[in-house]
């Protein structure tokens, strides 16, 4: 994988919810995709050199995403608030360029607004996943 530019990699809502439609979270500058797997410790007395132990597989997977930028696109932010306060679980898509493309239920967990008297105005999320996560190879 060559080096890529991180304005490349874009963050997407299911816009109107069930539908195959997508709409690009506009004005997002900063993104962190974070693939988290929980494990179980096994180890015991029997433990070969007293090494810890895993159980392969047992362990509760989850993505977070988080996001910050500014308001460029009304129909992004529409989206975002909307979502937010219903506390809905919607489709998102992560696309990460000559990566592929996670895909899945997320729920936003944190959204926070805010600006400088100075400056202009921003808003940051954070997406905790709520079901089965896809990959798709590009």
């Amino acid at each position: 994988m060559t080096m890529q530019r991180g304005k490349d990699i874009l963050l997407k809502l299911e816009e109107p919810a069930g539908s195959p439609v997508f709409l690009t979270m506009a004005g997002l500058r900063a993104r962190t995709i974070s693939l988290n797997a929980k494990t179980i410790d096994t180890t015991n007395a029997d433990s070969a050199g007293e090494w810890r132990e895993l159980l392969p597989g047992a362990g509760v997977k989850s993505l977070s995403v988080s996001g910050s930028g500014v308001f460029t696109d009304s129909a992004a932010d529409e989206a975002i608030r909307s979502t937010f306060f219903a506390q809905d679980a919607r489709r998102w898509q992560m696309v990460i360029p000559d990566f592929g493309i996670l895909d899945g239920v997320m729920q936003i967990a944190a959204l926070e607004y805010a600006g400088d008297f100075d400056g202009e105005a921003v808003y940051s999320l954070t997406l905790a996943s709520a079901g089965n996560i896809s990959f798709t190879p590009l």
